[in-house]
């Protein structure tokens, strides 16, 4: 996996959890994982198609995610509609900072909306791609983003003068 394409997400994730929490993070474990994902908590996945493709997913454990919500919409008790969506919200924030930057390097992309996965049973990726799995420590507690990504597979055109089969 080329750094290049997951530098920016690091940082974005680094930097949006710093402002959205008023409080600095720290990066826990970096790890690579050619293994099936399986979620541990509330996990916000992001698909990404064009000339990258992959998808990445913001992973947060229920308490984390209570703590995180009470903190960012500035309630004492939010509803598990309020802590799904403010899931999504910092999972769009990360995506759309290193988005920026991606596209700031000429890559082009389509970005899908967060969604909640809420499948037991994992994500696969693609054969030819591993994933990088973040954790970070914040001031509401651990949050885990693993990216996978990879350049999209080019055709190779036919070479002249040879016929299909």
């Amino acid at each position: 996996m080329r750094m290049d394409l997951i530098q920016p997400f690091l940082n974005a994730a680094d930097a949006v959890l710093s402002e959205a929490l008023g409080s600095p993070t720290q990066i826990e474990a970096v790890a690579m994982d050619e293994q099936v994902y399986q979620r541990a908590g509330l996990a916000a996945l992001i698909l990404i198609e064009g000339e990258l493709q992959g998808r990445v997913i913001l992973d947060i454990d229920e308490a984390t995610a209570q703590k995180m919500t009470t903190a960012v919409v500035s309630t004492t008790a939010p509803s598990e509609a309020e802590v799904r969506d403010s899931v999504c919200e910092i999972a769009n924030m990360i995506i759309g900072n290193a988005v920026t930057l991606l596209n700031n390097d000429g890559f082009r992309f389509r970005v899908h909306p967060p969604a909640i996965h809420a499948g037991s049973e994992g994500l696969a990726g693609a054969r030819d791609t591993e994933a990088l799995v973040m954790r970070f420590q914040t001031s509401c507690g651990p949050v885990t983003m693993n990216v996978a990504m990879r350049y999209a597979a080019k055709e190779q055109p036919e070479p002249v003068g040879q016929a299909s089969r």
